[in-house]
């Protein structure tokens, strides 16, 4: 498995924040704050960008050690070179890499291509932040290397792709139909679960009777309405 799994595409992007502050407080503190206020469920600028399955963003501050793996019983590094000096048990241990940057995650699952996608990104994602500002895509990437230079939506994609990593261990936790097909589809098993707790225990003629004005309304040929809204959590 890859990118891509059937319809569905994994998009992973890694950006470099740069090295930097403003007054006191670091780039990737700033774009780290303005993630965590990003809107939730149904006010997400994420609603907006047309066939997300789902998507989150968060600061990779560093990659961190864990020591060695765990050995067999009989035999453990770890133990043979605790026997020596610290110094020397150190200089045994594997070397640790870190960062040269902090970078901001962007990791999206969606239904069809990847340009069409990240036009959408572009595009449509629009909030409103505690401030009352109308903010877009821009203001979260803003402070990452290079992306200055990005203005218009070709150059978007071309920096996104620039960013991105290979998903070589792909799974599609949902169907392979569009969103709206599945939020359809989410709307039908909550209306006729509602509906079959109502029914209970009545007449066969009364159900079939009411089982056609619950087809009438819910209208399950309709993807457009009446459907479950993108981002609502709760029913």
């Amino acid at each position: 498995m890859a990118t891509k799994s059937g319809n569905a595409t994994a998009l992973t992007v890694l950006s470099p924040i740069k090295n930097g502050a403003i007054g006191e407080t670091s780039f990737a503190d700033i774009t780290r704050e303005r993630c965590l206020r990003l809107p939730i469920h149904e006010q997400s600028p994420l609603v907006k960008v047309p066939n997300t399955y789902l998507a989150r963003l968060f600061i990779l501050d560093d990659v961190f050690y864990e020591s060695l793996p765990a050995n067999d019983s009989i035999f453990n590094f770890s133990d043979i070179t605790s026997i020596f000096s610290d110094s020397a048990r150190k200089k045994a241990l594997p070397r640790k890499d870190h960062l040269k940057s902090k970078y901001l995650v962007f990791s999206s699952n969606f239904h069809g291509d990847l340009d069409a996608y990240l036009t959408g990104m572009w595009e449509k994602w629009s909030y409103t932040d505690h401030q009352g500002i109308q903010r877009d895509v821009r203001h979260i990437w803003e402070h990452c290397v290079a992306f200055d230079k990005v203005s218009d939506c070709a150059g978007f994609i071309a920096y996104i792709k620039k960013c991105q990593l290979e998903a070589s261990l792909f799974f599609n936790g949902s169907t392979d139909d569009s969103l709206q097909e599945q939020l359809k589809a989410l709307y039908l098993k909550q209306e006729f679960t509602q509906f079959a707790m109502a029914h209970q225990g009545k007449s066969a003629a009364e159900i079939q009777q009411n089982f056609k004005a619950f087809i009438a309304r819910v209208q399950p040929d309709n993807l457009t309405a009446p459907t479950w809204p993108p981002g609502k959590s709760t029913p």
